[in-house]
């Protein structure tokens, strides 16, 4: 029976695409939805996957990664002295305006990012030009691949090896260049050292806005998490729930959550209205066929199940061709540059919400199917 079925459904080649086709604009429709709202979020922890470090210590106010409470300059000494604590490094993160030299004086505004000059811990590590180590020459920063495209963009100058701007009045010469997350507003970064990052930022009584620490061999971050927060009274978290933490800080506090959610609702919305009420139609006009085969002995449950299967088959057929259409659109896009992030969780719900919509529309049809008299193929 189950050939049948598929015979019936690959019969009309019009009425297929046109269920397919709808499957396909719901699933694009709503991959590009989470992809967005999974892409605007990473946007708020940024500086912390570009600054990689296994343990961030702050002030215990601190909700978000761009929430910086100063701390005290002997706090690097004090994490340090934790019993599990492998080593510990200060970090300065803030805002600072890059002033370009022979530009009339133009202006771009920049995530300062200050780091060990020691052991270098949180230099960026996917370097595109130049030498991490040149960190510790005078006057020298790396800057980041999307500061380098936007000024270009803007200003018409293209920056390279070499090249010096000015920060607070104060020269910084490039000799990196490294593709770096980007973050809020198209916000870009610039590593320098942490004593020189006090130079360049606007001046402040505290610099010392983070401490990065990683754990000894054989014990675990939850442990010396545990010991630092204890001992220092400062709090301590791993990499991963400090991002969940600047993740629920825009969750909380953004509209844009509900913005994103609304566009994944449009796109459920006219999932069901246009695949839903095309499938119901398919089966209204199938009806004299089932009620043949209804006729012959053929049972509600075989029925059901025949729907079920070209329901499922549409399903699939129009996800797969979707999510291959939006996942094709993402690879030919300028990495970092749209706030789009095709995770793994995307394809999932995305997966769920149309066999939902594909199975809501084919019980619908089962109902119908069960009330079909066997004498309707006998009326003219």
């Amino acid at each position: 029976m189950f050939d049948i079925a598929l015979k019936m459904l690959f019969g009309d080649r019009a009425k297929y695409a046109m269920l397919v086709s709808g499957i396909a604009f719901a699933t694009i429709l709503m991959t590009q939805g989470f992809a967005l709202f999974f892409g605007i979020l990473s946007f708020s922890y940024a500086t912390i996957s570009n600054v990689r470090s296994p343990i961030w210590v702050f002030d215990p106010l601190v909700q978000q990664i761009a929430d910086n409470q100063p701390l005290r300059d002997t706090d690097v000494d004090r994490v340090r002295s934790v019993e599990g604590v492998a080593w510990a490094a200060p970090l300065y993160i803030g805002g600072a305006t890059a002033k370009l030299l022979g530009d009339g004086g133009s202006s771009q505004q920049v995530t300062l990012i200050g780091i060990d000059a020691n052991t270098l811990a949180g230099a960026p590590t996917n370097l595109l030009s130049g030498n991490v180590l040149d960190l510790r020459m005078a006057e020298s920063v790396i800057v980041d691949a999307n500061f380098v495209f936007q000024v270009k963009a803007l200003r018409g100058k293209e920056l390279k090896l070499g090249d010096v701007f000015e920060m607070n009045d104060r020269r910084a010469r490039i000799v990196g260049i490294a593709s770096l997350s980007q973050g809020m507003g198209g916000a870009t970064s610039i590593y320098t050292t942490w004593d020189r990052a006090k130079g360049y930022a606007p001046s402040q009584r505290k610099m010392l806005t983070h401490v990065l620490a990683s754990p000894q061999a054989g014990r675990s971050l939850a442990e010396v998490c545990r010991a630092i927060t204890e001992a220092t009274g400062l709090k301590a978290v791993s990499e991963a729930e400090f991002k969940d933490m600047s993740e629920l800080f825009m969750v909380k506090y953004s509209p844009i959550p509900f913005v994103v959610g609304l566009m994944v609702v449009i796109g459920f919305v006219i999932g069901v209205a246009i695949s839903g009420q095309t499938f119901y139609a398919f089966i209204l006009e199938n009806t004299r066929y089932l009620g043949a085969l209804k006729a012959m002995g053929t049972s509600n449950t075989t029925l059901a199940a025949m729907i079920l299967l070209q329901a499922l088959i549409v399903g699939l057929t129009g996800f797969g061709l979707g999510v291959g259409v939006m996942s094709a659109f993402f690879s030919s896009l300028p990495p970092g540059r749209v706030p789009l992030l095709l995770l793994w969780p995307v394809p999932v719900g995305v997966l769920c919400a149309v066999l939902f919509i594909c199975m809501g529309a084919a019980l619908l049809s089962v109902l119908r199917v069960s009330r079909i008299e066997p004498a309707i193929v006998f009326r003219s």
